[in-house]
This record gives C-alpha cells, structure tokens and sequence, in this order.
C-alpha cells in the first residue's frame, strides 16, 4: 500500500481554485489579526489617547485665538482629527506588518494551502478595529467637552465612515512601505516624515485663508484636506459634494497605486 504525499505548493495551488477561497482565507486572517489586537488593548493607544491629546492642546492653546470661543473651535477641530487619527491607524498597519513578517509569522503563512495574498490583505482588513476605536473614543470624548453634531445622525455616519475609507486607502502605501524597509523603526520613521505635512498641512488647525499663500497653495492640493472638509461638512455643516467626490476619487486613487504595488512587494519579500 503506498501513500500518496502532497507538497505546500500543489495543495495551495487546488484549494486556490475553490470558488472565492481568497476572500474566506483573507477574512480568517482578519479575524486573526482582529483577535491579536483584542488581546492586547496596548496596541490602541496611539488612537485613543492621542487624539484626546492633540484635542486638548489645541482647543485650549488656540481655540480663543483662531475662532474666538474654545466651543466654536471644537466645532471646527473635531472633524479634522478624527481625519488625522484614522490615518495614523492606517500608518500603523504598515509598522505591524512589517513587525510580522521579521519575526517569521508569515513564513508559516507560507506553508499553508492559501493564497499567497490573503495574510497581506486579511492584516490590512483585521486592523479596519483601529479606525473605529479612533473614531468612537474621539466622538465620546468630544461629546463630553461640548462637541454636537449639527447635521443629524445619518450625515455624522457618513463622515466617519468617509473618514475610514480615506485611512484605509492610504494604509495602503504604507503597508508598501512596511514591504520595502528592514525594521519597523524605519517604517514608523517614514511614516512621521509623510503623516506631518500630509495632516498639518491642512485647514485643520487653522482656515486656509489665514495661512501665507505658499502654504495656501498646498493646503488647496492636499488630498487630505478634501477629507477634513468633507467631515466638517458632514458634521457641522458647509460644502459637501465637492469635498466628498474628491474624498472618493483620491481614495480610490490610492488603492488602485499602492495596493497592487505592496501586494507584488509582500509577494517578493515572502
């Protein structure tokens, strides 16, 4: 009687023929990496107690200054932050990952009858958890410093959900950047040299039309401030439709670049 052995490479490629097999071993990696972050809340702190942070300096430091009244600029602050805080959860993707794959996580991926994206995407789609523990702890806790929504429930919805698909698109180019570097010192280092003009170089702080024309010229180009316009829109009123197509299309800009660029990189690193 003999026995018949299957390699690794022959079992990944039959079951990668299954109908949708990508998407359910994507989605039970993403439970893996949600489980992860679960069971070690620590891990949340760069999205719950910054942003708390940041909303206290500059609500007490420049809220009298720039809008008059520390309640108005909670009013025009909050939405931009929660913009800001989504998207250095996406930065953090970049630094797990790469973390991961140096201690040889994903070498055991490797033997398993899956495809060989799927521990690439099911990460990315387990730390969707960040975005959202951002944004709620931000809203409870704007809420309890005088933060109200003045638009209705269903367009703060919207805000926040728009504010999540921006993060998660640009994730995108930083889980690249976790493929390409050796250590996720470096990831995080780049990631800083990136996020800094990206989310200060915007209205958020300050309205555009205050700032010296060189920086208004950015601020005017920045894709991240069509995202914190939208917000504010959504949530405290103002134009909407203009700043929401924009959020869109960079949002579908970034996924359609980076993500088969960080794909082909996690791919050629593992």
């Amino acid at each position: 009687m003999t026995t018949v052995t299957t390699s690794p490479v022959v079992a990944r490629r039959a079951e990668a023929r299954r109908p949708f097999a990508l998407v359910r071993h994507s989605a039970a990696l993403a439970r893996r990496s949600l489980i992860k972050t679960m069971r070690s809340p620590e891990q949340l702190l760069d999205v719950t107690l910054q942003p708390v942070i940041f909303v206290v300096l500059f609500v007490y430091l420049l809220g009298g200054a720039v809008s008059g009244s520390t309640h108005e600029y909670l009013q025009l602050l909050l939405p931009a932050i929660m913009v800001q805080t989504t998207m250095f959860g996406g930065m953090a993707t970049g630094v797990n990952l790469n973390t991961d794959i140096g201690k040889g996580v994903f070498d055991r991926f490797r033997s398993l009858p899956i495809g060989r994206s799927a521990p690439l995407i099911g990460s990315v789609l387990g730390d969707l958890i960040r975005y959202v523990v951002a944004v709620v702890s931000l809203l409870a806790f704007g809420t309890l410093m005088g933060f109200r929504v003045e638009t209705g429930v269903l367009p703060a919805v919207a805000a926040c959900l728009l504010a999540i698909l921006f993060a998660f698109s640009v994730s995108w180019a930083f889980v690249l950047v976790g493929m390409l570097v050796r250590t996720s010192g470096s990831v995080q280092g780049i990631g800083f040299l990136v996020m800094f003009p990206l989310t200060f170089g915007t209205s958020m702080i300050a309205p555009a039309e205050t700032l010296p024309g060189w920086l208004r010229s950015w601020v005017g180009i920045n894709p991240v401030t069509h995202v914190m316009d939208a917000a504010r829109g959504l949530m405290v009123g103002g134009p909407v439709a203009g700043p929401v197509a924009w959020t869109v299309g960079w949002s579908a800009l970034f996924v359609a670049v980076f993500a088969p660029l960080a794909v082909q990189a996690y791919r050629r690193r593992a």
